[in-house]
């Protein structure tokens, strides 16, 4: 009798791992050399479910056929997947024409703590709680916590550092413009901590130092998975 409450729970338990595990969407991000991509963000559109990839360009996130993903990544055109099987997803994304190229391309408004609510939920440390220290979803959690965090400081940089008020301040336009903007974007605590007269006087003084360079070093290498161009400080 006891035998057999102890097969029964085992293929209760196998059944449910089994079931648990076909409802996951497994893949890798890579760069048009192959190069895997770290924290790139990967979420599903059907079930709001979102995840960052490691640093070898792995992901798994809740998934079923049917659902659709959208990974998108700073420097890179976001991708679209129709999950049409359960196989091992190969995903290569497509740099933009220029590294930070991307300079306001995001959407102005931006509330994760509304957006993503359940990741800020999970990333909450409880003392009496081991799994939320040490369970990977809490951990997965926390580290979306802190990309969203990020985000949300690059997209106040974008509201402030436009192309149209830069363009109104130097005489560039177009590529060379993309280009300054990438090589002397400045830092979230510089925005946050100068006004408009500080952002004017900074942005003339980056277009003085633009001038000096030579025209090689006037333009923005494309981005590369392992070497990333340092962002001039104010």
């Amino acid at each position: 009798m006891r035998s057999g409450f102890i097969i029964v729970f085992l293929l209760t338990l196998f059944t449910v791992t089994v079931k648990g595990q076909q409802n996951v969407v497994r893949g890798q991000v890579t760069d048009a050399t192959n190069a895997k991509l770290p924290s790139v963000l990967v979420k599903n559109i059907t079930n709001s479910q979102v995840t960052l990839t490691t640093d070898s360009g792995n992901f798994e996130i809740r998934g079923l056929i049917g659902n659709t993903l959208i990974i998108s990544s700073p420097g890179y055109v976001s991708d679209t997947l129709f999950v049409a099987d359960m196989k091992f997803k190969n995903v290569k994304m497509t740099p933009l024409g220029i590294t930070l190229g991307a300079v306001n391309v995001r959407g102005q408004r931006f509330d994760p703590r509304v957006e993503y609510a359940q990741v800020y939920q999970k990333s909450k440390v409880h003392v009496l709680s081991p799994t939320t220290w040490f369970g990977k979803e809490a951990k997965d959690a926390r580290r979306l916590k802190k990309y969203f965090e990020k985000e949300v400081e690059e997209r106040h940089v974008d509201s402030v550092f436009t192309k149209v008020y830069v363009g109104s301040l130097v005489p560039l336009k177009g590529v060379e413009l993309d280009n300054f903007m990438s090589l002397y974007r400045p830092t979230y605590e510089f925005v946050r901590s100068n006004g408009g007269a500080s952002m004017a006087a900074y942005i003339n003084d980056s277009y003085k130092k633009y001038q000096a360079l030579p025209p090689e070093k006037r333009v923005v290498p494309k981005l590369t998975s392992e070497v990333q161009p340092q962002q001039s400080k104010p």
